[in-house]
């Protein structure tokens, strides 16, 4: 694609609203903005398509979201399943409610029947919807915890999971076939209401979603009791979870909730952070103020479309709050219910956890030590979603606990993507049960380092923008797979595993085999004593990431452990 013809396309041709036009000529003199708007087409990945909002063939506008859902509505109607219809939610991302109703009347239009929530609901709820309606597919129009000029739209499919291979691939060429703006077909919205292809869903569905996630209360009676004495401060910013988690917590019996005010209402410019992501500890600055001002025990916050959760807790013996990766705060829930579940003897026999290859090995000394089997999968809960399908039809094994490293778990089998409003309920919980044998979450966390050993994990995110960005994160990923690394700091590499190649070598005996995972863009090093490391770029965003993992004997040593890791880590990838 020539991006400069391509620009003057837009600019002339009657395909495209004078709104649209208007925002082109406007940078007509800058031509690194013109180039970074269509140098490529906003790519339907297997995540859908996520990208920064504004006209342009690289660019989340009506044009692109309206060709990926003339493509969807394509495959749809080639697999003959109209009739079940799709389920559509958003987030507070600005123009999310547009692109919804946008997505909604194309696919009437194509003769699908839609059902549209009426205002913005999680994405957890969305999954739930899917299920309990038995649509055909279902659509987000999220960009997750991505800085506000971003967009996105995320496609599941009937079993509330994300669409996988081989299907993902199937739509992304009916959405690559669509080569033509003029191809997507239009309805209006009262036409579409009359016809009964568009459906608004509503509190009906809250109603259910909240009653499935209560009954998964272990200790219902000991969270009314220490209810009454916990103290939560919960953010939302800016974004759907407290469309439903205030309700769920004061259900539940959580008597002393507190808001962040300035963070309570959906707001897509985000205005009180930079980022509107959980895993970021500046994020919670409001938070920590309002924590600290009421006593608070435990600081929950949820991303914009209320799939993953960041924790804060009270250290009562030093009176500061401490802060949790995705992998302590999914294992500290994890723990909790499955200690739970073998109290109670409703642990199943044939349980297992799901996880992916970056988050902690903690995970597989918890599953050892319960008797339960672990798996691990590729990265995105889509994975994590596919081998619950998979058991769900074979009935051979039953799902106990899901979850991966980028702040996202599921406790239930009642969807198939991470849920932080479940999580923040689950949350809740394990601080009331330990509230009633007077420890606070991080007591408890501590005593699962001394029972397992000091397990640490981090992450690292290398941004590299635009083309040039783009060029330079695909050579850091050939530079290092090309190089024979035997040892990264001061460990041997013991297996290297090429994802992307089906490669898996035994760097002690050079046995070579296959990995037996989905082909994906990753390289992992499992690195002696427990430690270990990954490379891979984003599927979402323009970064290359590095994650590693560690264990020491005492926390001292395995931060030590990890620091230095991350540093041979960096030197690992530089080109």
């Amino acid at each position: 694609m020539n991006y400069l013809e391509e620009y003057r396309r837009w600019c002339e041709s009657t395909e495209f609203d004078e709104e649209t036009k208007k925002e082109l000529l406007g940078i007509k003199d800058n031509e690194k903005e013109i180039e970074d708007r269509f140098y490529k087409e906003l790519e339907f990945g297997t995540a859908g398509l996520r990208g920064v909002i504004g006209a342009g063939t690289n660019r989340m506008n009506q044009y692109t979201v309206g060709k990926a859902t003339q493509g969807l509505a394509n495959y749809i109607l080639e697999q003959g399943t109209e009739n079940k219809g799709v389920a559509i939610s958003y987030d507070s991302r600005k123009m999310s409610k547009e692109f919804s109703m946008q997505t909604a009347l194309i696919l009437c239009a194509n003769g699908i029947k839609t059902y549209l929530f009426e205002s913005l609901r999680p994405v957890p709820e969305l999954s739930f919807a899917i299920r309990e309606l038995k649509c055909t597919a279902g659509i987000m129009i999220t960009a997750s915890h991505n800085p506000p000029k971003y967009n996105g739209y995320k496609v599941y499919w009937d079993d509330g999971s994300q669409i996988l291979s081989p299907r993902d691939k199937d739509i992304i060429a009916k959405v690559r076939a669509v080569e033509n703006f003029s191809q997507i077909k239009q309805m209006k919205e009262e036409e579409a209401k009359n016809k009964g292809l568009l459906n608004f869903v509503g509190k009906e569905m809250d109603d259910k979603y909240i009653e499935k996630l209560k009954s998964l209360i272990l200790n219902p009676e000991i969270v009314k009791e220490q209810g009454k004495k916990l103290k939560v401060v919960y953010t939302p910013l800016h974004g759907t979870g407290n469309m439903v988690a205030e309700r769920l917590l004061k259900e539940i019996g959580i008597e002393n909730l507190y808001v962040v005010p300035e963070q309570k209402e959906p707001d897509g410019n985000f205005p009180t952070v930079d980022y509107p992501n959980p895993e970021d500890p500046k994020a919670f600055k409001l938070a920590l103020e309002l924590a600290k001002n009421v006593d608070a025990d435990v600081i929950l916050a949820t991303d914009p479309d209320a799939d993953r959760l960041g924790i804060f807790t009270k250290d009562v013996k030093t009176g500061e709050y401490r802060d949790y990766t995705g992998n302590m705060s999914a294992l500290l829930i994890a723990e909790y219910r499955i200690s739970q579940m073998n109290e109670k003897g409703i642990l199943p026999k044939n349980g297992m956890i799901i996880t992916t290859v970056v988050s902690s090995n903690l995970t597989k000394a918890i599953g050892k030590y319960y008797g339960l089997e672990v798996i691990e999968v590729l990265t995105g809960f889509k994975n994590i979603g596919a081998v619950m399908k998979n058991a769900e039809e074979n009935k051979d094994k039953q799902y106990v606990f899901g979850f991966e490293e980028s702040y996202g778990c599921l406790i239930g089998d009642y969807a198939r993507d991470k849920d932080g409003i479940s999580a923040v309920m689950a949350l809740c919980e394990v601080a009331c049960y330990y509230k009633s044998k007077g420890k606070t979450l991080w007591d408890q966390m501590i005593q699962i380092y001394e029972k397992y050993g000091y397990y640490k994990e981090t992450q690292v995110s290398i941004v590299r923008e635009g083309a040039e960005g783009a060029e330079e994160i695909k050579k850091m990923m050939t530079s290092t797979r090309n190089k024979d690394i035997e040892k990264i700091g001061n460990y041997k590499v013991l297996m290297f595993k090429d994802i992307e190649k089906d490669y898996v070598k035994n760097m002690i005996t050079g046995e070579e085999s296959e990995s037996g995972l989905p082909k994906s863009n990753v390289l992992y090093y499992e690195l002696e004593d427990n430690n270990w490391c990954c490379i891979r770029p984003s599927g979402t965003e323009p970064k290359i990431k590095l994650y590693m993992g560690v264990k020491g004997k005492t926390d001292e040593e395995a931060t030590k452990k990890l620091e230095d890791l991350k540093q041979a880590m960096l030197n690992v990838v530089k080109i």
